[in-house]
């Protein structure tokens, strides 16, 4: 039987194509499109963020107060008192009682404390009744001496009438002498008393402490109960000292310059004191003089410096910092205008040669910024123009920065 092929191919199930849904097949390519693009975003952004320059940032601070004044010089010391005294007795003692606390203003002559008198009260009254003894002798002599003297001169004149021989003149004389003699031999002996007591007064002076001038007690370095020496003896059982004095109108500051730089410090120099513990007071003050010998190991030179005025919040023992200003402006009729300006941190400026340029952090890259300054102390510049209070500034320069380039702010 031959092979029908025609038959054959009537047999084939033609498959026609499925519909397309043209609106369903953009929208999935618009979806994966729009995914493509935001990682490509997220990628370049991290990459670019992977490359930002990593800085330290800093607001600059806008100021219409009087401008920084240049320091010339900067030193740290410490507030002394130039008259500080710790009080000790005179003699060495058990101390009976105690007047005094830290901080209790005392006046010159005011009494600090007082030693036990229980041996110097007896000697002392035992002296006392010497010289009233004493006295009473020599109220008793004077009065012998008076009727010596009277029996005197009857004898003489009995003498004279012949009634009684020559040799009671003589005994009469003799006992006017020989009373006077004993008269003045008691003046001495009251005055030997008179000294006595007078030591013996001292001796019990000498158990009052006082005060040598006037002043705030600092220390407070005996109890009742304890024994005080005016010399060191006894061991760590006694006491050299009942209180330390300060004299806090004799207030100043101590600082130790390096000899390299003590051409910059002269006499009345005015200068501006900030205490460790008050970083944002600014103290005028001026120097006093330069003490006159450098100190070989440290290489120093000692500068006493003066507070233009006091403050009870300066306390003796305080750390300070000085700057030693240049002399001052000379003043003129008129109030000189106050002229606004900023202050940055002095790394924030960069200076080469006779320019002078800062970074400015704006939308996330860096703008070189010409800058003008004025004076600088204390960390702190004073920016004239170029930028604005509020600028975002890079405190400490990197290396990489250029303008334009991308930079992070560090947390």
């Amino acid at each position: 039987m031959a092979f029908d092929q025609k038959a054959l191919e009537s047999l084939r199930i033609e498959r026609s194509a499925e519909p397309e849904d043209s609106g369903s097949s953009g929208v999935y390519k618009w979806l994966i499109g729009a995914v493509l693009v935001i990682a490509a975003a997220a990628g370049v952004y991290a990459l670019l963020r992977d490359n930002a320059i990593v800085v330290e940032t800093t607001t600059a601070a806008a100021t219409s107060g009087a401008p920084i004044a240049g320091a010339v010089l900067n030193a740290s010391g410490y507030v002394v008192a130039r008259r500080q005294a710790t009080v000790s007795s005179k003699v060495t003692g058990k101390v009976a009682e105690v007047f005094i606390e830290e901080g209790t203003a005392v006046k010159e002559g005011q009494l600090l404390a007082r030693l036990d008198d229980t041996t110097s009260r007896p000697i002392q009254a035992l002296a006392q009744r010497q010289l009233e003894s004493a006295r009473t002798k020599l109220d008793e002599v004077e009065v012998r001496l008076a009727e010596a003297q009277r029996t005197l001169r009857r004898t003489e004149k009995l003498v004279a009438d012949k009634l009684v021989s020559e040799s009671q003149l003589d005994t009469a004389q003799s006992e006017v002498a020989a009373t006077a003699a004993r008269l003045l031999s008691l003046k001495s002996e009251i005055a030997v008393a008179e000294s006595t007591l007078k030591v013996r007064n001292q001796d019990i002076d000498d158990l009052m402490v006082r005060a040598p001038f006037t002043g705030v007690v600092v220390s407070k370095d005996a109890q009742p109960g304890e024994m005080v020496s005016p010399i060191s003896a006894g061991g760590g059982f006694t006491r050299t000292g009942i209180a330390t004095i300060v004299d806090m109108d004799s207030r100043e500051i101590e600082v130790d310059v390096n000899e390299a730089f003590i051409n910059r410090v002269r006499n009345d120099q005015r200068t501006e004191a900030v205490l460790d513990a008050y970083p944002d007071w600014t103290i005028p003050s001026h120097v006093i003089n330069i003490v006159p010998t450098a100190d070989r190991q440290k290489a120093t030179v000692r500068v006493r410096i003066g507070f233009d005025g006091l403050d009870p919040r300066i306390l003796p023992d305080m750390g300070v910092k000085v700057s030693f200003l240049d002399d001052a402006p000379k003043q003129s009729d008129q109030p000189a205008a106050v002229r606004p300006s900023v202050r940055l941190a002095s790394t924030a400026v960069i200076r080469e040669g006779e320019t002078s340029y800062v970074w400015r952090v704006s939308g996330g890259h860096a703008e070189r910024i010409a800058v003008s300054t004025g004076g600088e102390r204390d960390g702190q510049i004073e920016v004239l123009s170029g930028i604005n209070g509020g600028d975002v500034i890079v405190a400490k320069p990197v290396t990489g920065l250029a303008e334009g380039i991308s930079v992070r702010t560090e947390k």
